[in-house]
């Protein structure tokens, strides 16, 4: 018997994701996103440097993970078929994670960028759930 016939699989599954169904979620990604946002409005409203300090830190740690939210569902979740049917999507990931990023909400204290960013997390969560439904 040949090696690669005995480590090969005898039944092929084949998925529309890495695991089932149900995993992806861009919730997380707004869920991060409204914590940048409010954590620039109370910056804004607070002198103290040590709180601003703070602030920024945890700021910065939010944005990273809505980053990294956003990138999931882009390279695991969203497949070419759905590129094809949403030509967007590769323009909303790109902004979306560039106003996450060091040059929006990552390397700014600026509510309306958070803004922004809530805004493109929500085209995306449209479209996705729109995925969801077929």
């Amino acid at each position: 018997m040949r090696l690669s016939r005995l480590f090969s699989p005898r039944i092929v599954a084949h998925a529309h994701c890495d695991l089932p169904c149900g995993v992806y979620d861009p919730a997380q990604a707004r869920i991060e996103a409204e914590s940048v946002k409010a954590i620039a409005e109370k910056y804004q409203a607070n002198e103290d440097p040590e709180f601003r300090t703070r602030a920024i830190l945890i700021k910065e740690q939010r944005a990273e993970l809505v980053k990294h939210h956003l990138w999931v569902l882009w390279t695991d979740y969203f497949k070419p078929p759905h590129f094809e049917k949403y030509p967007q999507l590769h323009a909303l990931f790109n902004e979306a994670t560039k106003l996450a990023g060091a040059a929006g909400a990552k390397g700014k204290v600026d509510v309306k960028v958070a803004e922004d960013l809530l805004g493109k997390i929500d085209e995306i969560a449209k479209i996705f759930w729109e995925t969801k439904q077929a």
